[in-house]
């Protein structure tokens, strides 16, 4: 006895020293505070004051008790545990309320429980309101009290709180329950968090490591501190929200696993169903799963999803929401899921999303907004049925020439040099510049053979079909794989409206999952004869030169010196034909028919300086130099800039920055921004008129190289009038076609993976028979669809006096000509191998562009 009781007196006494070592460091902080905060003379002023005060409370305390008598002691315990425990109490929530010295860690502020945010989707919508995509860090949108099924609330409550609407955020009669359980050893009492407190924890991250402080790490202390911030918490919920609000944000707040957060997603993607219309075995799946979103998840683990559901409906049951009977028979019940998972890429228009996300999260971080957090809704340019239409068109006739490409080259392999022979290890040399290799030579930096060794191991793997345009599973090595991809020719689209510069349908590739690389903004190629315009513009418009479109240049050889880069050159351009007519030709005629003497010639005349400077104004942004090739395409350029650059044709001269994203709303649907386009007049409203004029001519002129889109495609019925140009550069590796209507500018680009990989004849290879086909089925499509809004019909006729004269005579026609359109010089060439994310820029040395 007397052992223990000298233990006691121990403990008691390392209680008493600790205790007046605490109140001596606190009492010192403080007085050092008050010292800072009044001056010294006044803390020392108040301490004394102080430490009168204490000792008349301790005289008066002496005069009325008798420290004597045989109860002092027991009286005087009882009561300083009260008073020192409640004071203690105080200054213990006190800590955990301010995060006193960056104890307790932070609490969440008044703003926050008044306005409490979770992280929300960001929804991205056509113009025409159809939602094509989510971007999001939890997969997350909320729901209104209306939306949540009555299932769900009373499965809800009959598991995790049945006296949710008894108490105030802390059950404490469950938590005395749970404490006898403890002491009892009986397991089956439940726990004694709340629903209020649960949602504290999900909703302010209560137990987040920035929450933490000094004390988070320490164990026990750290778990009663975060469960008194859950009970702080909770309480000022209560006081600040209803009952059903606070169920609301719960099912809006909770993880149900798979990357599904809130009911709403949980719903739809496990049982394609909207929260309202769950059924009670739904709900008991959905509640189930909050307990343990793996251990009881329906896809992952069908049985324990089941008992669990069947545990919920068991305590449903136990309190009165269902009957024994219905008990009994949704027990019997399997579990029937419908799943639908959403990811950011379902549906179409996926490589315009990814332009979007670029946009939106420039503009966020300029902003203060987070697009994967925020619940932004972003409504965009495109109309989706143009998309459609576009994406179709693009499937339909690339799996037309992908077949063409395939009999043409039958077995043997379509990458070769500039003489048309096979380039030795052009798949070895390629996949050296992909991450695989870079993984396996980092791991075996001193072993080649294990890399070649792995390279060529065979796997089971999905791979894109181009024939059914889906995907397949093939049994291939890493290799066998590259050599199937390299052989498929890839295409990107664009179509903008010139007046507004709204971008109405954008396809960046074949398949976003299969190929990320974006041939619309991302890629940049040589766009041949499609850059001839910008020849013809300046000297159209330039008053220097003040040319008119029935101006005439002799079709002959043209010859000239220049240096570059202090290297003299030599450059003679060819026409597709290899013929020269020597005849007078209308500028109107020569870009019908693509004539490149002309071109060259024309260069030569208004300057290859002015050439890029007009190109300037008219929206390419790539660099370009004043070499006397410019007019031929020599520089790589995006097809975004060129379908921007054309538009400056159609809308009078103006250059109207393309825009992608019409208005932004924040969560709650107020408009946060709306975005306008830039506009500059790049030219002259006549110089523009006069353009699509010669445009025009290369659909209807004899011979003209755009002339296919007008009998092989329905897009000139009731007076419709287009204008084009087509483009392919050298050996066929890029095709391009640029076509203006009155409502839409639209472009393509088709070409190979690397500029060495392409059709081996123009007659195959060019933009006429590669690019024109997606946009004239496109603008079949488009003029069919009502829905779509667009009529056919002729370009507006000016509002001004035209002073140049554009109506010009008939002009002779070779009469195999038609769609003919390549641009060729005479000097050599080089072919550089290309990235597999996209290719590098050819040097501007390079031979034939056509």
């Amino acid at each position: 006895m007397e052992v223990i009781r000298s233990f006691f007196y121990k403990i008691k006494t390392m209680f008493q020293f600790i205790g007046t070592q605490i109140s001596t460091f606190f009492s010192f902080i403080f007085y050092k505070i008050f010292s800072l905060i009044a001056g010294k003379t006044k803390a020392d002023a108040f301490l004394d004051s102080y430490n009168r005060k204490r000792q008349a409370l301790s005289d008066w305390w002496d005069s009325k008790f008798d420290k004597e008598s045989a109860y002092y002691r027991s009286i005087s315990i009882i009561w300083k545990t009260v008073v020192y425990g409640f004071l203690g109490a105080c200054f213990y929530i006190f800590c955990v309320e301010t995060n006193f010295l960056w104890l307790m860690g932070s609490m969440p502020s008044v703003e926050d429980l008044q306005n409490p945010k979770v992280n929300q989707s960001s929804e991205i919508y056509t113009a025409d309101g159809v939602l094509i995509g989510k971007f999001y860090t939890e997969n997350r949108t909320p729901v209104t009290a209306e939306m949540i099924s009555p299932n769900l609330v009373k499965a809800l409550i009959a598991t995790e709180d049945i006296r949710f609407y008894k108490h105030s955020g802390i059950d404490y009669k469950a938590m005395a329950s749970v404490a006898i359980g403890i002491v009892s050893g009986a397991t089956d009492r439940g726990g004694g968090s709340t629903i209020t407190q649960q949602l504290a924890k999900k909703l302010f991250k209560t137990r987040r490591s920035g929450a933490r402080g000094l004390l988070g790490s320490v164990p026990v202390l750290s778990t009663i501190i975060y469960k008194t911030k859950e009970w702080l918490t909770a309480i000022k919920l209560e006081r600040n929200f209803t009952k059903q609000e606070i169920l609301t944000m719960y099912f809006n707040t909770v993880d149900y696993g798979s990357n599904t957060y809130g009911i709403n997603t949980a719903a739809k993607s496990y049982f394609s169903k909207s929260p309202d219309s769950l059924n009670i075995q739904e709900a008991a799946v959905l509640v189930g799963l909050q307990k343990a979103t793996t251990t009881y998840n329906p896809i992952r683990n069908p049985k324990r999803s089941l008992e669990r559901r069947n545990v919920v409906i068991g305590q449903m049951q136990k309190y009165g929401y269902i009957t024994a009977k219905q008990a009994d028979s949704i027990s019997a019940l399997p579990i029937e899921l419908k799943t639908k998972f959403e990811t950011p890429y379902d549906g179409n228009a996926n490589y315009f999303k990814n332009a979007v996300v670029d946009f939106v999260k420039k503009w966020g971080d300029e902003n203060g907004y987070d697009l994967y957090t925020d619940g932004l809704k972003i409504y965009t340019t495109i109309d989706s049925h143009m998309q459609e239409h576009a994406e179709e068109a693009m499937t339909e006739k690339m799996k037309q020439l992908q077949r063409v490409f395939e009999d043409h080259w039958g077995k043997q392999n379509p990458w070769v040099d500039e003489n048309g022979k096979e380039i030795p290890d052009f798949l070895t040399n390629v996949i050296k510049r992909t991450s695989r290799y870079r993984t396996l030579a980092a791991k075996f930096p001193s072993n080649p053979d294990s890399v070649l060794h792995y390279l060529n191991k065979k796997d089971t793997m999905m791979v894109y079909d181009w024939k059914n345009s889906s995907e397949m599973k093939k049994y291939w090595s890493s290799m066998d794989s590259l050599d199937y991809y390299k052989r498929i020719l890839r295409a990107g689209m664009m179509a903008m409206d010139p007046h507004t510069g709204q971008i109405r349908a954008w396809v960046g590739g074949l398949d976003y999952n299969f190929f990320k690389y974006d041939a619309v903004k991302q890629g940049k190629r040589q766009p041949g004869s499609t850059f001839k315009p910008f020849v013809y513009t300046t000297a159209i418009d330039d008053s220097s030169f003040n040319m008119s479109p029935c101006d005439q240049i002799v079709d002959k050889p043209f010859m000239k010196k220049y240096i570059e880069d202090g290297e003299e050159k030599e450059w003679k351009p060819r026409n597709a034909t290899g013929t020269f007519s020597y005849a007078n030709m209308t500028l109107r005629r020569a870009l019908a028919q693509s004539i490149n003497s002309v071109t060259a010639e024309l260069t030569d005349q208004v300057g290859p300086a002015n050439v890029a400077r007009y190109a300037k104004k008219m929206g390419i942004t790539t660099p370009l130099k004043g070499l006397p090739s410019i007019g031929l395409g020599p520089f790589d350029v995006s097809l975004y800039d060129m379908v921007a650059a054309y538009s400056v044709f159609v809308n009078n001269g103006t250059y109207t920055e393309p825009i992608l994203v019409n208005k932004i709303e924040d969560s709650n649907g107020k408009v946060i921004e709306e975005f306008l386009p830039e506009h500059r007049q790049a030219i002259s409203p006549e110089s523009a008129f006069l353009m699509v004029q010669m445009l025009k001519g290369g659909v209807e002129e004899p011979g003209g190289t755009s002339g296919s889109i007008r009998w092989r495609y329905d897009v000139t019925k009731n007076g419709n009038e287009i204008g084009g140009k087509t483009g392919t550069t050298s050996n066929n590796s890029d095709g391009w076609f640029m076509c203006v209507t009155r409502d839409l500018v639209v472009g393509a680009w088709v070409g190979g993976d690397d500029r060495s990989i392409h059709f081996r004849t123009t007659n195959l290879g060019e933009g006429a028979k590669t690019a024109l086909p997606i946009v004239g089925r496109f603008l079949e499509k488009i003029y069919r669809d009502k829905a779509v809004g667009i009529e056919p019909g002729p370009f507006p006729k000016p509002n001004f006096k035209v002073t140049k004269e554009y109506n010009c005579p008939t002009q002779w026609a070779p009469a195999e000509s038609d769609s003919l359109d390549v641009d060729s010089d005479s000097t050599g060439v080089k072919i550089d191998e290309d990235d597999l994310i996209g290719p590098p820029p050819i040097p501007l040395d390079t031979a034939r562009r056509r």
